[in-house]
């Protein structure tokens, strides 16, 4: 899926994945202006001479892409291996049990602030869930949870936190490598400088926290003013939420979650099944297991286990449950995605007095 370049060295042309058509592109020339304007770090800790892997990366990126070798010099001299963003990969949020993870986000404040935002962008938030079948509510909260509707965007710079985990985590050092080259693919595509962007330890960014081969794969104009703008469009992020949710097989009008209903013991082998809804309602209801609500035989669900504060806590989770785990494959994401999501929809409704 990605494209090559001109091979004019002068002047280069670069031409960015198809949702990125109407970016101006910029030359060599334009993009080191904004490298020597961007605010260098005060210590260069990603020392070469213990990261020789920087050039490896280096070379392949001017061989693939085109890259000009003094433009990414001048890039990782300045970039920094963050002991923070190895800290946070190793203990993520997502780890806590479900009742303390709960209380960060399915919040009074959270649903209060999430409606506003649903009203001040209605207009996006209802054209983004009838284009792409997604519910408008569950939209609004992957915003909210992600970065509390574009107020918490993340304080590392990508550069950093990618370069920490491409060069110096040696467990997913190629998934973050890949990263790494797509956010580099991606800055230039925006004309912005990689040294400029700050984001979560993870190096996700913007209002909907996408990671850069999500920005590149995902994310839609929705506002039409000719840039797909993830940092500072609510609206692109609303419609890009949206699109992400299509592509990852989001079905409209369909369920959730749901309560179970459940008479005698589990058989183990069916609480060691994944998230992925694989059994039938009719067949959970042979082994004595039975949704509360959402009763259709042929509907497959998965059975959701959460930490609660008194025990244990099982939930059906339907195929929408598993798209949410899609963006975050933690449970207890999926669960505040949810709740959250009901929460601003109740509150959204009494703002505006729906029935």
């Amino acid at each position: 899926m990605l494209t090559e370049k001109s091979p004019n060295h002068n002047k280069l042309m670069y031409e960015p994945r198809s949702t990125f058509h109407n970016f101006r592109y910029v030359s060599v020339y334009s993009f080191l202006i904004f490298f020597l304007l961007a605010p260098a770090s005060l210590s260069l800790a990603l020392d070469w001479r213990e990261y020789p892997a920087v050039r490896d990366f280096i070379d392949y990126m001017v061989a693939k892409h085109n890259f000009s070798a003094d433009e990414l010099h001048y890039i990782f001299r300045r970039a920094e291996i963050r002991e923070k963003v190895i800290t946070g990969m190793d203990s993520p949020r997502e780890a806590v049990p479900w009742y303390r993870y709960r209380q960060q986000f399915v919040t009074a404040f959270g649903a209060k602030r999430g409606a506003k935002f649903w009203k001040k962008y209605a207009r996006s938030v209802d054209s983004a869930a009838n284009q792409y079948g997604v519910a408008p509510e569950i939209i609004v909260a992957i915003i909210g949870v992600e970065s509390q509707y574009g107020h918490n965007v993340g304080y590392f710079r990508v550069i950093d936190s990618l370069s920490s985990l491409a060069f110096d985590y040696p467990r997913r050092s190629a998934v973050f490598k890949k990263e790494l080259e797509e956010f580099l693919l991606l800055a230039r595509e925006l004309g912005v400088s990689p040294l400029s962007v700050k984001g979560s330890y993870a190096g996700a960014m913007g209002y909907p926290q996408f990671l850069p081969s999500s920005y590149r794969d995902y994310a839609v104009d929705f506002d039409k003013d000719g840039h797909v703008d993830l940092l500072s469009s609510a609206e692109d992020a609303i419609g890009s939420v949206g699109n992400y949710f299509r592509v990852h097989g989001w079905k409209k009008d369909e369920p959730v979650v749901d309560l179970v209903s459940t008479s005698g013991p589990i058989e183990p082998w069916l609480l060691q099944l994944d998230i992925k809804p694989r059994l039938t309602i009719a067949n959970l209801a042979y082994y004595n297991i039975k949704p509360m609500k959402y009763d259709a035989p042929h509907r497959k669900a998965a059975i959701i286990k959460l930490k609660g504060k008194e025990g244990e806590l099982l939930r059906l989770g339907f195929n929408n449950f598993y798209v949410i785990t899609r963006y975050n494959k933690s449970v207890n994401y999926a669960m505040a995605v949810f709740e959250l999501s009901q929460l601003i929809k109740n509150k959204y409704q009494r703002i505006n007095k729906i029935k």
